[in-house]
C-alpha cells in the first residue's frame, strides 16, 4: 500500500466513482482501482460495496475514511511545516479562472509568479461557470462576486467597476449614447451563464437606479468572446474594467457614459477548505492583488476610473 494510494481511496469515497475520481486527479481508471485493491488486500477488508452503477462505502470503510482524512492531513501539515521552517516554496496549484481575465492577464501574472517562485507548477482550469471542488479538478478559483457558500473560503482581491464601451468605428456609424436610456438604440453583446442572459444592465446617477434592458444580435457563455465583439466594433458592452483593461488603455475602445456608474463587482480567490490556503495560495493572493492594483491605478491615471469607485 503506498501513501497515495489513501488519496485516491478518499477521492473515490467524495465521489463514489472511480473514473470520475480518477479524472479529478488527471491519472487512468485503472490506475486507481489497483490503488483500491491495493489498500483493500493490505487491511483485509473491502471498503467499497460495487454495484452496477455506482459505489457506496462498507461498514469498514465509514470507519476507515475519517481516520484516513486525518492522517493525511496531519502529515501534509508536518510536511509544510517542515518546508516553513527551511523557507521553501513549491507544489502544485490547481486554479480555475475566468475566461478573459484568465486569458489576457492572468496567464501572464502566473507566469511572472512561477519565475519568482520556480518549485511552483501551475494547472490551469478556465470557465466562467461556478466551480464545484468535488468535481472540478482544482483547488482554489478565481471569481467575480464573493462566495455564496458559507462552507467557502474566499479572500477578496480587489474592487472591479464595470465599464461600458465600444469600438470608435462602432460610435462613428451609430452615434454615442449621452444616457442609459440610449442604449435601447444600440446593439447590446450580452454575458450569458447557463440559461440566465444578462440583457439588463444597471446603472447609478445621484442615487438614482437606471435599468435598461438591451436589444441584441449576439450573446455568448463565453466573456473573452463578448470582448471580443466590442473591440471588432459588434455592438457596445458593459464589463469588468480589468477584462477591458488593455483595450480601454490602447484606445481600442471607447469608455462610454462616465457620469452613470454601471453595477461593479469584485474579484476573489476562493478555497473549499483551510487545508487548501498553504502558503503558495497566500503568495499568489498577494501577488494578484498587486498585479490588479497596478492596472486599476493605471486606468484611473487616464482618468477612465476615478479613485472612489475603488474603494
Amino acid at each position: 500500500m503506498l501513501l497515495e494510494d489513501l488519496n485516491i481511496i478518499i477521492k473515490v469515497a467524495e465521489f463514489r466513482n472511480i473514473t470520475a475520481a480518477a479524472e479529478s486527479l488527471d491519472m487512468r481508471t485503472a490506475t486507481a482501482s489497483a490503488a483500491i485493491k491495493r489498500v483493500e488486500k493490505a487491511l483485509g477488508v473491502e471498503l467499497f460495496i460495487r454495484t452496477t452503477r455506482r459505489l457506496r462505502l462498507s461498514v469498514a470503510g465509514e470507519k476507515y475514511i475519517p481516520h484516513c482524512q486525518q492522517a493525511l492531513q496531519t502529515l501534509n501539515l508536518a510536511q509544510q511545516s517542515v518546508k516553513d521552517d527551511l523557507d521553501v516554496i513549491d507544489g502544485e496549484l490547481r486554479i480555475s479562472v475566468p475566461s478573459d481575465l484568465g486569458r489576457n492577464l492572468i496567464l501572464p501574472w502566473l507566469d511572472e509568479f512561477m519565475q519568482n517562485h520556480e518549485g511552483i507548477r501551475i494547472k490551469i482550469h478556465i470557465s466562467d461557470s461556478n466551480v464545484d471542488f468535488y468535481r472540478d479538478p482544482v483547488d482554489i478559483a478565481l471569481r467575480y462576486g464573493s462566495p455564496n457558500d458559507p462552507n467557502l473560503y474566499g479572500f477578496k482581491i480587489c474592487n472591479v467597476p464595470r465599464i461600458t464601451c465600444a469600438a470608435p468605428d462602432y460610435l462613428n456609424k451609430h452615434g454615442i449614447p449621452q444616457h442609459p436610456n440610449n442604449l435601447i438604440n444600440h446593439n447590446g453583446l450580452l454575458y450569458q451563464l447557463g440559461d440566465i442572459i444578462y440583457d439588463v444592465w444597471e446603472f447609478c446617477h445621484l442615487q438614482e437606479n437606471i435599468k435598461v434592458k438591451m436589444q441584441s444580435n449576439r450573446a455568448s457563455n463565453d466573456a473573452e468572446l463578448v470582448r471580443r465583439w466590442c473591440v471588432s466594433g459588434k455592438g457596445v458592452a458593459t464589463k469588468s474594467c480589468l477584462d477591458m483593461s488593455n483595450d480601454l488603455l490602447s484606445n481600442a475602445v471607447t469608455p462610454l457614459l462616465s457620469e452613470y456608474t454601471a453595477r461593479s463587482t469584485e474579484l476573489w480567490l476562493i478555497c473549499p477548505s483551510r487545508q487548501t490556503i498553504t502558503p503558495p495560495v497566500r503568495l499568489l493572493r498577494e501577488h494578484l492583488r498587486i498585479k490588479c492594483a497596478e492596472v486599476l491605478e493605471k486606468l484611473v491615471s487616464k482618468n477612465i476610473l476615478t479613485k472612489d469607485q475603488l474603494v
